[in-house]
Formats: structure tokens, sequence, C-alpha cells
């Protein structure tokens, strides 16, 4: 998830502030970023609110990189 963590750090979010949005903890926030934790639909509809762009545009290319 190279695109969502450079797009969190040129919004200037930390992994702390990304969860406290999200209300969720600070690990589970890491673990969305680092592949570790399956993302949902709506979890990426709010992240991509909260850095105000679409979830295309921060997971499209990686889901079809990734797609078989």
């Amino acid at each position: 998830m190279e695109k969502l963590k450079s797009m969190r750090i040129k919004k200037g979010y930390t992994h702390a502030d990304m969860a406290k949005l999200l209300n969720i903890s600070k690990p589970f926030y890491w673990q969305i970023e680092n592949n570790k934790r399956r993302l949902s639909y709506n979890m990426a509809f709010n992240i991509s609110q909260i850095l105000k762009t679409t979830p295309d545009k921060i997971f499209y290319e990686e889901f079809k990189n990734n797609s078989f």
C-alpha cells in the first residue's frame, strides 16, 4: 500500500492521526497500510474521504496488480 502511505505522508498525517480519524486503533491502521489486514470497501471509502480523493486513486493499481 505504498500509494496510501505516500498520500498519508504528503497530507501530513501520522498513523495515529489516521487511526483517530477512522475511529480505529493505531495498530489496526498500521496493519491496513502494511497489507497485514484486509481492507473493506467502507474503510477504503473512509480513508479516501480523509485524504480528499477516491478509493480508486489510492487502491486500484495495487488491486489490479495483485488480482488473479
